[in-house]
């Protein structure tokens, strides 16, 4: 099952998204890789790394659901993460961990894929009844 990604008619289809999700994930990779080595930049950095990285894996996984409930749980999950993602940048905005700019600018990104990711669960679930 693959859904457009944005509900505006853009022709952009899952594969987009499980593309931009992979630039993501290697975007917090990066950023993880440049925090200080300190107790705390260690753990926030792990954090960051897990859930960051997973969302694309968990869509990759949903666009490959065997049904429509099996697709429904994995965006759900991918979303999870997401949300998760977004904690975690917080945090490094708030804490100072970081460059500004490349936090400010994956919290944005961040912002837009869950909102997406909502709108692919939404939709699905609408489909299902």
């Amino acid at each position: 099952m693959k859904l457009t990604e944005r509900g505006n008619g853009s022709s952009r289809t899952g594969i987009d998204l499980e593309e931009r999700t992979l630039e993501f994930a290697v975007r917090i990779i990066a950023l993880a890789g440049r925090l200080p080595r300190t107790a705390a930049a260690v753990v926030v950095g792990r954090q960051l790394l897990r859930a960051g990285t997973s969302i694309g894996a968990n869509y990759r996984e949903a666009n490959r659901a065997e049904s429509k409930n099996d697709f429904v749980h994995k965006i759900t999950v991918a979303l999870k993460e997401a949300a998760e993602t977004e904690y975690w940048l917080l945090l490094c905005s708030r804490t100072g961990l970081g460059d500004s700019a490349e936090v400010a600018a994956l919290s944005r990104e961040i912002d837009e894929l869950i909102a997406i990711l909502t709108t692919i669960r939404r939709r699905a679930r609408t489909a299902r009844s």
